[in-house]
């Protein structure tokens, strides 16, 4: 279920406000381009600065709008257990099909707190918990150990990993096996890592290229054919979605093909006006623009 090109899905604002019905038509565009899965309110999403009911209608609207088409894999994580806790029980009672938690950023928990934390949620809910794993952003790594022991909990299913070192699919393949889901959170690295036993991708990239990304994971799901190909078409796509910080380049991206506007919530703002022709430029080498 949990496998594939999966969507880090942009949350669209106009004038600072959600705009539910551009939310509603990116969800579609994806069910029309063969992503397998959505993930509502995620840090591409910009939970940050959601309020909880903003968070809440997101994953409502992904809920409804897939209707069980793909699965739904809500973004529920804060760096406070209990708000991490309640909003995925949330999550669950509105139909979620999993649930994606990040690491608590800030609080830098111990490896110890880390498996409380998680532990806490797993005992609240009743379906499957992607780990997310990114230090470059919430300071803390899990390690390898402390993973395996939450893998030990029934609702711990896998990791999105976005540590950006490849060694630890490895690692994790064998600690854990085949049976705990592994997915990259470095749209650049996908195809490495899944030669090395991932099973796809949780991507920003997807937002403004979901058939790309989509055909990319099918070619890697059967025998690698054509995975070179598509993923030279893509390296320029993944660097320019991160040359400031994600999801302000997605979103100009987005913007440039009439899918929503560029807003993003402060204290992110919008490109500068030098990166916004290599955006651009990286449109028109995969031919999106």
């Amino acid at each position: 279920m949990l496998k594939g090109s999966i969507v880090a899905l942009i949350t669209p604002f106009q004038n600072n406000t959600l705009n539910e019905d551009v939310y509603r038509k990116l969800i579609h565009y994806h069910l029309k381009n063969g992503t397998n899965g959505i993930v509502p309110g995620g840090t591409t999403g910009e939970s940050p600065t959601l309020s909880h009911d903003e968070h809440k209608k997101i994953i409502e609207i992904a809920v409804n709008e897939c209707n069980g088409k793909i699965p739904v894999i809500a973004g529920t994580g804060s760096n406070s257990t209990s708000e991490a806790v309640d909003l995925s029980k949330y999550a669950e009672k509105a139909g979620s099909d999993a649930l994606l938690v990040v690491t608590p950023y800030y609080n830098k928990p111990t490896q110890e707190g880390l498996y409380q934390h998680y532990k806490k949620i797993n005992d609240n809910v009743g379906i499957p918990i992607i780990i997310y794993n990114i230090p470059s952003r919430s300071v803390i790594d899990m390690s390898v150990k402390t993973m395996t022991r939450l893998y030990e909990l029934k609702n711990i299913a896998g990791v999105k990993d976005a540590t950006g070192d490849l060694n630890r699919v490895d690692q994790q393949l064998k600690s854990m096996g085949k049976e705990f889901v592994q997915l990259t959170g470095n749209d650049d690295n996908a195809l490495e890592f899944n030669k090395r036993g991932g099973v796809g991708s949780i991507s920003v990239t997807a937002n403004i290229a979901a058939k790309l990304c989509s055909d990319f994971q099918k070619s890697c799901a059967n025998g690698f054919k054509d995975s070179d190909k598509l993923d030279k078409i893509l390296q320029p796509l993944h660097s320019a979605m991160f040359i400031e910080s994600n999801p302000s380049p997605v979103k100009y991206a987005a913007s440039l093909l009439g899918m929503c506007d560029p807003d993003v919530r402060l204290p992110l703002v919008q490109v500068k006006e030098e990166n916004k022709q290599k955006i651009s430029e990286a449109l028109k080498v995969a031919k999106i623009l």
